[in-house]
């Protein structure tokens, strides 16, 4: 019986129970650490390549500015944040989406800069159409809307580098309307500044490789 009371025997040792919490504290805090320098690494390469992309964009946009240095010196050509702006009243008489001889001319004058800097750079090129926030004329039966005249104003000068040189399938239109003005449209001289055209440069995208072309394509056999 007096076994059974024994209280030495049954006891657990203070130490024992210490040691055992320091080891798990001891454990937490190195999960912890590790989690804060993997964090830290995490950033500290996120920063690293925001740092290196913005890098090549102000790289590109520098050699696409001394590209343009000659038709830039004219005035009748701007560069603001890597975009080429084009007056549209050089190219395009009011309400018309015909390229004026100045506006062609003009457009020549770019050819060969915007061919120099396609072939350094693995690039698109995006021509936009913008206009003024009024309607178009009720006269114009051609388009019901300032989309319509910006999208093909796009098209006219798109299709008009191409037939100067700039490879089709480097260039593409886009076409903008009334939105994202340059200046707030408050008088006709404001209005003037924002029936425009410009030129900007986007990332190519590769083709995909001839692995992911017959992988999708077995997908699509395995479908059916």
């Amino acid at each position: 019986m007096d076994e059974l009371h024994d209280p030495e025997g049954q006891a657990t040792p203070v130490w024992a129970i210490f040691s055992d919490l320091m080891a798990a504290l001891v454990g937490i805090l190195v999960l912890i650490l590790v989690w804060v320098i993997g964090i830290q690494l995490e950033l500290s390469q996120s920063l690293e390549q925001e740092k290196q992309r913005r890098l090549q964009e102000e790289q590109r946009r520098i050699a696409l500015e001394q590209a343009l240095a000659d038709p830039l010196a004219s005035g009748r050509v701007t560069f603001r944040d890597g975009r080429i702006g084009i007056s549209g009243n050089v190219l395009f008489r009011l309400n018309s989406d015909q390229l004026q001889d100045e506006g062609e001319a003009l457009l020549q004058t770019l050819v060969q800069p915007l061919q120099v800097y396609l072939a350094q750079h693995n690039e698109l090129l995006m021509v936009s159409g913008f206009t003024d926030d009024l309607p178009v004329h009720r006269g114009n039966q051609r388009y019901e809307d300032n989309w319509g005249l910006s999208a093909q104003r796009a098209l006219t000068v798109t299709r008009t580098l191409v037939a100067q040189g700039i490879p089709e399938e480097r260039i593409f239109a886009a076409a903008f309307g009334p939105n994202d003005p340059a200046v707030p449209n408050l008088d006709e001289d404001s209005r003037a500044r924002n029936r425009r055209v410009e030129i900007s440069t986007v990332p190519r995208q590769d083709p995909p490789s001839p692995a992911v072309d017959a992988s999708v394509d077995m997908k699509g056999v395995n479908d059916e």
